[in-house]
C-alpha cells in the first residue's frame, strides 16, 4: 500500500468551491457561478441526493398568501421564540425579510407549488408559526427545491464533482483557508481542491444516534472540519429530536414523518385512544387549554386569538409529550405513540396532500394512512448548534472559509420551527456564496497546496487498510448506542459525563480501527474516515449539554428542568486553543436593537383579530 508521500494526487484549482450539494450548497454556487468565479461542487453522494429531501412539508416564508396578516416582523418573532431566544437575531431578521424573495425567485426558476383557488402559492400550518406560511409542493417540498437548484446548476455550467469525500481543509501561512484534500469512493484515489474561497454546506450529524431521520451522509463532517481549521462552533447541544420518525418495522426506524401530516389535521393519540397533547400545553398556553376534542377542532378551524391545535406547538415540546407517554406506559406496541390522520381527512385528501407519507407507510409497514393510524415517536433529526457564521456574509472565524445550511448556527437557536429549513438553505445559501464570491475576487494571495500536509492526510485515511485491528462497524455500532441512550432527547448530569468516558474509550479504539479489502467502493474503509469527525461532533455535544445545565428547546436536562435566564443570554463556544485542546467558554448572544426587541412587547401591526 502506497503512503501519502508517494501516492499520486489528482488537483483542481477553482475561484469558489463549495463542499456539499444540499440546497445551500446548490444556492451558493449558483451565486458564485453567475458572478463569473469559476465555481466547484463537491458532493460524497451523487447530485439530487442530499438531506434537503427530507424536508418534505414546505419553506417558510411570510408571503401572506392565505393569511394578509403575515408579515416579516411576525415570522422573525416566532422564530426566536420558537428558539428560546437564543437565536442570532440578526439572522432571523435576514431570513424573515429575505424568505419571500427566494421562494418565487425558486419559483421563477422552475419550481411548480401548490396553488390557493386564485392561483397563488399556497401555505400551510406548521408547528410554532402562528399563521400558515408554508409554501409546498404536496409532501415532497425539499425534493422539487433540490430539482429546481440542480437544474439551474447543470444549465449553468458548474462543474460538479460527485462521490468525492473531503477529508480536510488546509491553510496557507496566513491562516486562509485554501485547500482541500479528499478521495474518489468509486476508485479510491485521492484529489485535492485549491480555492480562493470555500463554502461549506455539508448538513448535519445524525448518524452519531441510533434513530435517526438522517442518511448515511449526515456524520458532522463539516462541523468537525471547520473546528479542526480553526473555526468557532457554537451551541452544539442543540439537537432537535424530530417528534415523529417512524418506528416500526425496525428496518425503517426513525425515517421521518413529515409535520406535514399534523399540518393537515393528524392528530396524536395515546394506546388508549386519548388525544394526549391538551395535556402537554404549556402553562403560558393554559388559559385556552381546550376541554374535549370537540372544542380542539374549533380551536382549529377558528385560529382566533393564536389558539392552534397542540399538535403544533413547538417540535421540542411536541416530543417530550411523546416521550412522556411512552415512559408512562401508554405507548404504542412498538414504543412511540400513534398519528391519526384517518379519522380526520378523506382518503382522497390524504392521498392528494400527502402522497408520499401514503407511499412510504404502504409500502414500508404495510399500513394504509387512510384507514390505520401511524405509529410514530421522536427521532434525531437536526442540529440546531454548529459552526458560528457573521450573519450578513455566513463566514466563519477563519479567513475565506463559509457556510450555510445546517452546518451553519445561529438562525434557530435551541429550537428550529418547522419549515424554517428550507427557506433557511435558500437565504443564507445565496448570501454565502455572494460573500465568498468577493472574497475571491478581493482575495491578492494565490492558493496553495502544502504536498506535506496532504500527505499527512492521505497517510491518516489509508492506515486503517494497513493494520489490524477492530471493525470500524463496532465502533460505530457502540458510538450509537452511546449517544442515543447517554446524550438523547433528555440528558442528566451522571449520564452526560458517563458518555463523555465512552467517548474517550471510543476515541482510542478508533485509532486502532482496521478495515478489509481495497479502496474502491469499500464502505467499511468510507465509515472509518467517517469515524474522526463523528466522534468530534459527538464529544462537542456531550460537553456542550454537560455545561448547559438548564432546559432550553431542544436540549433537555431533567436535573435542571426549567430555563436558567442567565444561560438564556449566552453561546456555549466550543473551539481548539494553540495546543489543539478543545475549550469552552460561554460568549454573550449579540445584542438584538430595541425596534425588534420591541415586537415582543406588542402586537405586530395586521396581527390583531387572528
Amino acid at each position: 500500500m502506497p503512503d501519502g508521500a508517494a501516492e499520486e494526487l489528482e488537483t483542481h484549482d477553482f475561484d469558489v468551491v463549495v463542499v456539499g450539494a444540499g440546497g445551500a450548497g446548490l444556492r451558493a454556487a449558483v451565486e458564485a457561478q453567475e458572478r463569473g468565479l469559476r465555481t466547484a461542487l463537491v458532493c460524497k453522494s451523487l447530485l439530487g441526493k442530499a438531506h434537503t429531501v427530507m424536508a418534505e412539508g414546505g419553506a417558510a416564508a411570510a408571503m401572506g398568501n392565505v393569511w394578509p396578516e403575515d408579515n416579516w416582523q411576525v415570522h422573525f418573532r416566532d422564530t426566536m421564540r420558537g428558539g428560546k431566544m437564543l437565536n442570532n437575531w440578526r439572522m432571523a431578521q435576514l431570513h424573515a425579510q429575505e424568505a419571500p424573495d427566494r421562494i418565487y425567485e425558486l419559483e421563477r426558476w422552475g419550481a411548480l407549488f401548490d396553488r390557493t383557488p386564485d392561483g397563488r402559492i399556497l401555505q400551510r400550518d406548521f408547528g410554532g408559526h402562528r399563521y400558515a406560511r408554508l409554501a409546498h409542493v404536496g409532501d415532497r417540498t425539499g425534493l422539487e427545491l433540490i430539482r429546481t437548484l440542480q437544474q439551474r446548476a447543470v444549465a449553468m455550467g458548474i462543474e460538479v464533482f460527485m462521490e468525492c469525500k473531503i477529508l480536510r481543509l488546509l491553510k496557507d501561512g496566513d491562516g486562509t483557508v485554501s485547500a482541500a484534500v479528499g478521495y474518489w469512493r468509486a476508485t479510491g484515489g485521492f484529489v485535492a481542491f485549491t480555492a480562493r474561497a470555500f463554502v461549506l454546506a455539508t448538513g448535519s450529524v445524525g448518524k452519531s444516534w441510533k434513530y435517526t431521520t438522517n442518511s448515511w451522509e449526515s456524520v458532522g463532517d463539516g462541523q468537525a472540519m471547520a473546528l479542526w481549521a480553526g473555526a468557532d462552533l457554537i451551541d452544539m447541544e442543540a439537537v432537535q429530536f424530530h417528534p415523529t420518525g417512524m418506528v416500526w418495522p425496525l428496518s425503517v426506524r426513525g425515517l421521518l414523518v413529515t409535520e406535514g401530516v399534523r399540518g393537515d389535521g393528524g392528530v396524536l393519540r395515546n394506546s388508549e385512544g386519548k388525544r394526549f397533547m391538551f395535556d402537554y400545553i404549556p402553562a403560558m398556553f393554559a388559559a385556552e387549554t381546550a376541554d374535549s376534542e370537540a372544542e380542539g377542532d374549533r380551536w382549529y378551524e377558528d385560529h382566533i386569538n393564536n389558539r392552534r391545535p397542540p399538535e403544533l406547538l413547538p417540535r421540542d415540546e411536541v416530543a417530550r409529550s411523546i416521550n412522556a407517554e411512552v415512559k408512562a406506559g401508554r405507548g404504542s406496541p412498538h414504543g412511540g405513540v400513534f398519528l391519526d390522520i384517518a379519522t380526520r381527512r378523506s382518503a382522497e385528501y390524504i392521498h392528494r396532500r400527502l402522497p408520499s407519507m401514503y407511499h412510504q407507510f404502504k409500502e414500508l409497514a404495510g399500513v394504509d394512512i387512510t384507514v390505520d393510524p401511524m405509529e410514530v415517536g421522536p427521532t434525531c433529526h437536526y442540529i440546531m448548534g454548529g459552526i458560528r457564521v457573521e450573519a450578513d456574509t455566513e463566514a466563519t472565524t477563519v479567513p475565506g472559509l463559509f457556510a450555510a445550511g445546517e452546518v451553519a448556527a445561529g438562525l434557530h437557536g435551541a429550537n428550529r420551527l418547522g419549515g424554517n429549513s428550507l427557506s433557511d438553505l435558500l437565504v443564507f445559501g445565496r448570501r454565502a456564496g455572494i460573500a465568498a464570491a468577493d472574497f475571491a475576487e478581493a482575495r491578492t494571495s494565490t492558493p496553495t497546496l502544502d504536498p506535506a500536509e496532504a500527505a499527512q492526510v492521505i497517510d491518516g485515511a489509508l492506515a486503517p487498510l494497513a493494520r489490524e485491528g477492530e471493525s470500524a462497524y463496532d465502533i460505530h455500532a457502540d458510538l450509537q448506542e452511546t449517544m442515543q441512550s447517554l446524550v438523547g432527547i433528555i440528558r442528566t448530569q451522571s449520564e452526560l459525563e458517563q458518555a463523555l468516558v465512552k467517548l474517550d474509550e471510543l476515541d482510542e479504539r478508533a485509532r486502532s480501527v482496521a478495515v478489509s479489502g481495497g479502496r474502491a467502493y469499500n464502505p467499511g474503509w468510507n465509515l472509518a474516515t467517517d469515524l474522526p469527525s463523528m466522534l468530534t461532533v459527538s464529544r462537542l455535544v456531550a460537553r456542550g449539554a454537560l455545561e448547559r445545565r438548564e432546559s432550553r428547546g431542544g436540549h433537555t436536562r431533567d436535573d435542571y428542568p426549567k430555563a436558567d435566564p442567565e444561560f438564556g443570554k449566552v453561546n456555549l463556544v466550543q473551539r481548539l486553543d494553540a495546543r489543539g485542546e478543545l475549550t469552552l467558554a460561554p460568549e454573550p448572544l449579540p445584542q438584538m436593537p430595541p425596534e425588534l426587541a420591541a415586537l415582543f412587547e406588542e402586537t405586530p401591526t395586521g396581527e390583531e383579530g387572528h
